[in-house]
């Protein structure tokens, strides 16, 4: 067992995948090592953010998810999803029908599982991303810039970041960013890994 578990390991080094698989917490969601530890004071960890000069992604989980599974086994054992993520982003995971207290961005705090129906989260995985420049943070729909309801596969859920990371949201629809993409790849003869 621990020669398999060996040569997986050498395996995802070889092709650029970190070695190191999801663990499973005590609240049955898959953890990653740069996942960051916050009072859940949503406030707070959007400055936190803006300070080390990245923006906030709040990532809600349940236990038992088959796709957030899939999104820690398949979209962040790809070395670029997760550079472009630990470089840009601080990561705050919750749970979907959690007991956790967080407080919302207008000051309410209240439980996940609450949280959850009040931003009308209803799959997961739910990605919601809150640049740390946004202009209104009155509340969680005025600062969010983008949202991916459910699992995105690797190479859309790599372009949703990097449509927030360079700024296209606050001018284009994600759609229009992604034809964009498209041509251009096209243009440089490459073809987009979107399986």
């Amino acid at each position: 067992m621990r020669v398999l578990a060996l040569c997986l390991g050498i395996l995802a080094l070889v092709l650029g995948f970190p070695a190191n698989a999801a663990e499973l917490g005590d609240d049955g969601l898959h953890k990653q090592p740069w996942f960051t530890d916050s009072f859940l004071e949503m406030p707070d960890d959007l400055a936190e953010a803006g300070a080390e000069g990245k923006d906030l992604l709040i990532l809600i989980e349940q236990q038992g998810c088959p796709y957030c599974r899939e999104l820690h086994e398949v979209n962040f054992a790809r070395q670029q999803i997760v550079d472009h993520l630990t470089e840009s982003f601080m990561v705050v995971q919750l749970n979907m029908f959690g007991a956790r207290e967080v407080v919302d961005f207008d000051g309410e705090a209240l439980e996940e599982r609450d949280l959850a129906v009040k931003w009308g989260v209803n799959f997961t995985p739910t990605v919601v991303i809150f640049p740390s420049d946004a202009p209104d943070t009155s509340t969680a729909r005025a600062a969010e810039a983008f949202r991916m309801p459910g699992y995105f596969k690797p190479f859309h859920f790599l372009k949703s970041l990097e449509y927030v990371t360079t700024d296209a949201y606050r001018d284009q629809v994600f759609q229009r960013y992604l034809q964009d993409v498209f041509q251009k790849m096209e243009e440089n003869g490459e073809t987009p890994d979107v399986w």
